[in-house]
């Protein structure tokens, strides 16, 4: 029995002693190996997040050099966006995806750009204020009879348009035949008698009728002074109305006015005698020429505008007041061959200061703001007086778009001419923490 032990215990040593000799040096160096493995993923790691820093979607100026919260707003934080890289501090780049979802367009300026050297105007047609009559009352009395009943209708010189009951001129004509049966022995009263009745604008044939007749006439007549439109009628059938009232206002409609409204910027390169062609939607075909003779000394403030008018030649009538009309002058400015003019949608105004975006990188869509100092608006573009020069790239579609990329990027941007922090109405949370 006590041989049995001792071979089975001799069999079991046997048996470690083999299978460490088999089994052991292989578990050592799959222990090695994944250490060794796990040194290097340490190490690859390691690399791999060296210099990336994290930062808030919501608060570009946070960077971090690893992940957590945002001490602002407490959001995850994210890390940067590599090929940052070797940009200008206040460049950015935006990706390729973003530039078509956005449709932004860029354009090369140079000198001449605009198509040539105009500028447009938009207007209505109004009346000659100069050529519009006012027909009035010369005297007190009641309008028994209206002959002209609408707008717009065509009246000649010595055309009757009302009648009017006056209990003084009938009181006048009275006095009139009177003095004609005495004019032998009072002609000075006689005289005067007619006179007053010259002043109510009675003519000497009307005059000579009532000496003649003998009977006065009680619904006097009232004659158009001169030809033209009737453009308003002040008064009724019925109505009383005293010596000097308005009845009638006549347009002579052979000339009228184009009226524009212009800005500002627009106001140094017009002059009074300057020719503007004029063309409207009603004739398409027809170019109308006509030259400015007035233009508004005080600016419109509530508009921000000047007023300005040519007179235009109509004898044929084919300008109705109220048409609009587009007018196109020719500049004969003192502008060198080489300014640089730049599309409306190109600029971004921020009160005082003026910005684009330029493209920095003909091969890479990198951007960055850039201030400029602008001038007269011609042919729908600004002049830029400073801030470009011939060849730069702008974006000129999707600038809106562009410096909402540099804003989150904490770029310099139309709001924030220093970059880095920007107001996301997040800061209150600072507070908090």
């Amino acid at each position: 029995m006590n041989k049995n032990i001792l071979y089975i215990a001799i069999a079991v040593l046997v048996g470690l002693l083999g299978g460490w000799l088999i089994f052991g040096d292989s578990t050592d160096g799959s222990m090695s190996n994944k250490d060794n493995s796990d040194m290097s993923d340490s190490h690859d790691h390691s690399s791999e997040s060296q210099g990336e820093m994290w930062t808030c979607s919501m608060h570009p100026q946070i960077m971090q050099p690893e992940p957590g919260d945002c001490p602002i707003c407490g959001m995850d934080l994210i890390p940067t966006e590599s090929g940052e890289e070797g940009l200008a501090m206040g460049q950015f780049k935006m990706t390729k995806n973003a530039m078509a979802l956005a449709n932004i367009r860029t354009t090369k300026v140079g000198w001449g750009a605009a198509e040539d050297n105009t500028l447009k105007l938009s207007g209505t047609i109004e009346e000659n204020e100069k050529a519009v009559a006012t027909q009035a009352s010369y005297f007190d009395g009641r309008i028994e009879k209206l002959f002209v009943n609408f707008k717009g209708e065509e009246v000649r010189n010595g055309q009757q348009l009302a009648t009017i009951y006056s209990p003084e001129l009938v009181s006048a004509q009275q006095e009139l035949i009177t003095a004609a049966s005495l004019k032998e022995s009072q002609p000075s009263l006689y005289k005067a008698v007619r006179n007053k009745l010259k002043l109510w604008k009675l003519s000497e044939k009307q005059i000579e009728q009532i000496e003649k007749s003998g009977q006065v006439q009680e619904n006097f007549p009232v004659y158009a002074n001169v030809s033209g439109t009737v453009s308003e009628i002040m008064v009724e059938a019925g109505d009383y109305v005293k010596k000097g009232s308005a009845l009638f206002k006549i347009a002579n409609l052979g000339t009228v006015w184009a009226v524009f409204d212009t800005y500002e910027n627009q106001v140094s390169l017009l002059k009074e005698g300057q020719k503007i062609e004029i063309v409207t939607k009603s004739y398409p075909d027809k170019k109308f020429d006509a030259k400015i003779f007035f233009i508004d000394p005080v600016l419109n403030s509530s508009t921000r505008t000047i007023e300005v008018r040519a007179v235009l030649q109509n004898s044929k009538g084919l300008l109705k007041p109220g048409m609009f009309v587009a007018g196109t002058l020719t500049l004969s400015s003192d502008k060198k061959d080489d300014t640089i003019i730049i599309p409306e949608s190109a600029v971004l105004w921020t009160g005082e200061r003026s910005v684009v975006y330029v493209k920095t990188d003909t091969e890479s869509p990198t951007f960055e703001m850039r201030e400029i100092a602008v001038g007269d608006v011609v042919n729908s573009g600004y002049v830029v007086l400073s801030g470009l020069e011939n060849g730069d790239e702008i974006v000129t579609n999707g600038t809106f778009t562009v410096d909402a990329a540099a804003q989150l990027k904490g770029k310099k941007s139309m709001m924030n001419e220093d970059g880095g922090k920007t107001m996301t109405g997040h800061e209150g949370h600072e507070g908090m923490k």
